[in-house]
Order: structure tokens, then sequence, then C-alpha cells
């Protein structure tokens, strides 16, 4: 009976050993998101709107000479949002359009699909679109232009600084989305603009 016991634990670490469980899939940090609230965008700017309570406005640090191009920062999500505006006349609104068309274009090789949005709103002098990038590991999900199309111009993207992912990100893409949404809505030409 002693010769079995050895025998017998041998079986049964053997057994023990053998599972059919496979290896848990790499997995992604919960993100918590704040409660939707704004605070207003109050300057000198030719521009005003609304932006997200939980974001700070800073002004592009690689185009100084620029005065009202800035980044909506968000740091929670390490995103900014870049807008950048410019005047428009007679001759250069058609290559505005064109240069935030093709910076939408290149996105094709990540992209699964792209679609547009009309932003037109008579009332406000605001027309424009939205552009959301859809799949892949495109560099900027959300872009838009809004213009009124005889003075003003302002092109804005979301960024991440953070490696694309599109997968991981679509929680706070959709979060910021919204705001973009907000802040496109109540969007408003200042200093007689209108």
């Amino acid at each position: 009976m002693r010769k079995f016991i050895p025998l017998y634990f041998v079986f049964l670490f053997l057994a023990s050993c053998s599972s059919n469980e496979l290896p848990k899939p790499r997995g992604y940090f919960r993100i918590e998101l704040p409660e939707h609230s704004y605070r207003v965008l109050d300057t000198t700017f030719p521009y005003s709107f609304e932006y997200p309570a939980y974001s700070s406005i800073m002004s592009d640090p690689y185009a100084p000479e620029e005065p009202y191009w800035i980044d909506v920062y968000f740091a929670q999500f390490k995103a900014k949002l870049h807008l950048s505006y410019k005047v428009v006349n007679d001759t250069n609104l058609i290559y505005y359009l064109e240069d935030t068309r093709k910076f939408v274009v290149k996105h094709i090789p990540k992209a699964n699909a792209i679609e547009d949005s009309l932003i037109f709103d008579r009332e406000k002098n605001i027309y424009g679109l939205l552009y959301e990038i859809h799949g892949g590991n495109a560099a900027s999900p959300v872009q838009f232009f809004v213009t009124d199309s005889t003075r003003h111009f302002v092109r804005g993207a979301l960024y991440f600084n953070v490696k694309p992912n599109n997968d991981s990100l679509q929680p706070v893409i959709d979060f910021l989305r919204k705001d973009i949404d907000h802040l496109i809505s109540t969007f408003r030409w200042k200093n007689g603009a209108e």
C-alpha cells in the first residue's frame, strides 16, 4: 500500500496540471469620464464658444505668429482639440477648404470609413463640415471646419498624445465627440463678424 501512495500523488499532480483555460487577452485601464459641463471662451478672439470645464485653453506653441490658434487640452485623456483660425478674403477660402479636405483624405489608408456631417446655421452665419474617421489607427478621429464664407475660417482636429489605437480609445472619442458637437453648436463670430 505504501508503494502506491507516491504514485497516487504523482498522478494527482499530473491531473491537476492539465487545464483547458486560455490566457486572458490584454486589457486596458478603466477610464473614468466626468460629467459634461461647459464654460464660455470669452476673449478678444474673433470667435467664441463653450468648451468643457475639465479642459484648459492653451495657445499653440508651434505657431506663435498665429494669435488665434489654440488647443483645447484634455489632460485627463492626453488629448487636444487643435483649432486654427484664418482670415478669409476673395481668393483664399477655396485654398482653406482644399487644405482641410487633404488633412482628412490623408487618413484614408488607416480608416474603415469617413463620415461627414453638414454644419449649417444661417442665423449665426456658420457653415462647415464635421468629419468622423472610423476604425484603424487614425491620428485624428474627428475633424471639422466652420466659416462664415466671407471673413472667417476655423479648422478643428482632435489628437491624442498616445499611440493611435482607436479600439481602446473609442469610449473617449465618443465622449469628446459630444463636447465637439457642443462647441460647434455654441460657436459664434465676434467683433461685428456676424
